[in-house]
């Protein structure tokens, strides 16, 4: 295209004509001069010419976006907001850190040399245990996830620091370590108990995830949505809206990813402190229920919350294949529809089987923070994104279980007619009467029939 224009330079002119097309740095000038020079005014050379220092400015720039990345990564502390390591440990180790090396575990998305690659510099990690644990022995793998996470500090001093405030956060990354906090994924591992929930606060648990993909006895989960479960609640019950005045008294963060749209529009209405959603992307991008959709988006702003995008391919494209570009999309719309302001990371590896090209692991943060400079976004939105935007969230909540703490505890139980099973005893409930008024000490259905075959075993 250019062929007219170059015939009639002469070769110094034609090598300055080129630093000019393709916009290279300065530092680039004079090797390309001598380059441009040398090869001089043949035009049957011009065209791989310009095809190498095309190559040459394109690798230049997404150089300069990398390097500013690392810059805006090494000043603010990235966190992001979901990470199923933890459950890594128990489904491949049973829980046996002694049996695993996070230096050398190379079978999941995360390791310690991953974690340093990536800048990450706070991990809220995953205490999970599947929904059916419900009404069996939710609690006690929830505390065994609990307790991996403080084992990972304790075994990995030099890399992990526990962490149960913003300021551990800030101190974390001062010290070049990566802060470790906790976030118990499923309302079913606490067993409907105020007690429990103040217990896991306690033991250092700084979010609760409202449901996983099942109800609980006071709260739908996103399957109510799709119409693959029953609405059981219409949102929250009395007990559920309660439990989240109790999270705000305690200081917990209420996170809303894979609660139904009734949970998030109540919990947004009556939280006395900003939400999070830990790990969900935007439903405008892909329409998928477990994504958080426009109107749902805008009432996290008005509350000053926080939406940390997942990485899963089914969350970010609805298919079983992304890259980085298509998450890139999420931060995006989200900027643009709400502001900078409520978006953050929520990666979700090791918790999921498929994660976009180009963001095959946690070491792969700073190619994403890149793309988002090369989109444009500002030195201060993108460090919104990395770590403000959650530390802002993580103080206000601070804030407001510092006013409320004069506040007594909510100490009345759910009903038992909301969590009465043959696994669960009705101890401290008053006893049941019949419609004589005589008190009725029920055996469960279930506990008589066991016993009868037992029974029946043993002299038959």
């Amino acid at each position: 295209r250019h062929k007219g224009r170059f015939s009639t330079l002469n070769q110094q002119s034609l090598a300055e004509e080129v630093v000019e097309m393709f916009s290279f740095p300065s530092h680039a000038a004079i090797p390309i001069l001598v380059l441009t020079m040398r090869i001089g005014a043949n035009m049957r050379c011009f065209r791989a010419v310009c095809l190498v220092l095309w190559a040459f400015a394109f690798t230049s720039t997404a150089n300069e976006y990398k390097e500013r990345a690392l810059r805006l990564m090494a000043e603010t502390p990235l966190v992001d907001g979901h990470n199923d390591l933890p459950w890594q440990m128990r489904s491949k180790f049973n829980n046996m850190l002694s049996s695993a090396d996070l230096y050398t575990l190379n079978s999941t998305h995360t390791n310690i040399p991953k974690i340093r690659e990536g800048r990450l510099a706070a991990q809220f990690w995953a205490a999970f245990v599947a929904c059916d644990t419900q009404y069996k022995d939710a609690v006690r793998q929830t505390l065994e996830q609990i307790d991996v996470v403080h084992r990972m500090c304790q075994k990995y001093p030099e890399a992990f620091m526990f962490a149960a405030s913003s300021q551990d956060i800030l101190d974390a990354f001062s010290k070049n370590k990566t802060a470790s906090l906790i976030g118990v994924e499923g309302g079913h591992s606490i067993d409907s108990s105020m007690g429990t929930l103040r217990t896991m606060y306690q033991l250092g648990v700084r979010y609760l995830t409202l449901t996983h993909s099942c109800n609980t006895p006071w709260a739908d989960n996103w399957l109510v949505d799709t119409g693959s479960d029953p609405v059981e609640h219409k949102g929250l019950s009395d007990f559920g809206k309660r439990l989240v005045l109790e999270m705000n008294r305690l200081g917990m963060l209420v996170d809303l990813s894979h609660v139904s749209e009734a949970v998030a529009n109540q919990v947004l209405d009556i939280s006395k402190a900003p939400v999070i959603f830990s790990h969900s992307s935007a439903y405008s991008i892909c329409k998928h229920k477990r994504n958080v959709p426009d109107n749902i988006l805008l009432k996290v702003k008005e509350k000053k919350g926080i939406v940390m995008v997942n990485f899963y391919n089914d969350y970010v494209t609805c298919s079983r294949v992304a890259n980085l570009s298509d998450v890139a999309d999420h931060f995006d719309y989200i900027k643009t529809l709400a502001g900078a302001s409520i978006v953050g990371f929520g990666g979700d590896y090791d918790g999921v089987g498929r994660v976009p090209t180009g963001l095959e692991d946690v070491s792969k943060y700073p190619d994403l923070v890149a793309e988002l400079l090369r989109r444009g976004w500002t030195d201060d939105e993108v460090k919104d994104a990395l770590g403000r935007n959650l530390i802002r969230v993580f103080k206000e909540a601070e804030l407001v279980r510092d006013t409320l703490n004069s506040t007594p505890p909510d100490d009345v139980p759910i009903p038992l007619e909301q969590v009465e099973n043959p696994c669960r005893t009705n101890d401290g409930y008053p006893p049941k009467s019949n419609a004589a008024g005589v008190t009725s000490h029920r055996i469960p259905l279930f506990t008589l029939t066991m016993t009868l075959t037992l029974l029946f075993t043993k002299f038959v």
